[in-house]
């Protein structure tokens, strides 16, 4: 959604009531009164070259989102909704920041820890419990949904947030044959999840159309440590139509498409690592 979607708010029983503030990570309506719980949390996309207001953790290690509060009082107006949403187990909106002025929207969302001594509550997707009840006594099937729920939308939204990174730098452009359709780019790790070290960070991918990622997973195509793209010998002896003629062999020793700022292009240890099991393929 984007942040011009979420301005709009609702109509509800004849009042207009916003769903969020914009200038705000926590937002609890007016009508809900003094002690009513949150409504909505937000965390912002990181803007280039500036770290981000709070260190929200995404983690995929874990089977929950950490989400700081608002400031360094634990007892400010915003912070005390936050808790009462928990205490009420009342579903939030949970607004994840994907690029600057573009969100995704998860709900319901649950406070299932809190803990203000060290400004930290502890956020679950998925089905609601019993209102009133102690977090403490979630029953334990809705708390293996809620895990599972949690850790897809997590991996989802580091691939999300991968996708946008690497697309960005690589100026919505395939690095190999600098095809400018978004749709049908992907953002391809250079070292997989499955590897300790293939984290979703700019150094570990490049922007690859679908044809160029899927041949480059499947190591019908490689890239060397000086960025030259090298063919499978087997694939350049064959003889096909135009899409293996132009699409794939005449990528042969072509150089990929690199980001200006050093910081951003691929790590050449990665890409070293992915190249030998691409010439061992």
């Amino acid at each position: 959604m984007s942040a011009d979607d979420l301005n709009l708010g609702i109509d509800f029983e004849g009042q207009h009531i916003p769903l969020w503030n914009q200038q705000r990570g926590i937002y609890k309506p007016a009508i809900l009164g003094r002690d009513g719980a949150a409504l909505t949390i937000v965390t912002t996309a990181p803007r280039a070259g500036k770290p981000a207001p709070y260190d929200d953790h995404l983690g995929e290690d874990d089977d929950w989102i950490a989400y700081r509060y608002r400031g360094n009082d634990p007892t400010t107006y915003d912070n005390v909704a936050l808790r009462r949403a928990g205490e009420l187990q009342r579903p939030l909106l949970y607004l994840v920041g994907i690029r600057p002025g573009v969100y995704d929207p998860l709900f319901p969302a649950y406070i299932v820890e809190d803990d203000p001594s060290t400004l930290t509550a502890h956020v679950s997707i998925g089905a609601p419990i019993a209102v009133h009840e102690p977090i403490a006594s979630i029953d334990a099937t809705f708390a293996i949904e809620r895990r599972y729920h949690t850790i897809a939308v997590k991996q989802r939204l580091h691939q999300r947030k991968f996708r946008e990174l690497i697309l960005a730098t690589y100026k919505q452009r395939c690095a190999m044959c600098s095809l400018g359709h978004a749709p049908l780019l992907d953002a391809a790790h250079i070292l997989e999840d499955r590897d300790e070290r293939g984290r979703p960070e700019v150094q570990n991918g490049v922007s690859l159309c679908k044809i160029h990622h899927s041949a480059y997973d499947a190591n019908i195509l490689g890239i060397a440590p000086d960025y030259l793209v090298h063919v499978k010998e087997s694939v350049l002896a064959e003889h096909d139509g135009p899409m293996l003629r132009y699409g794939l062999q005449a990528l042969q020793h072509q150089r990929i498409w690199l980001p200006q700022r050093t910081e951003q292009r691929p790590r050449l240890d990665y890409v070293a690592d992915r190249f030998e099991r691409f010439r061992a393929a």
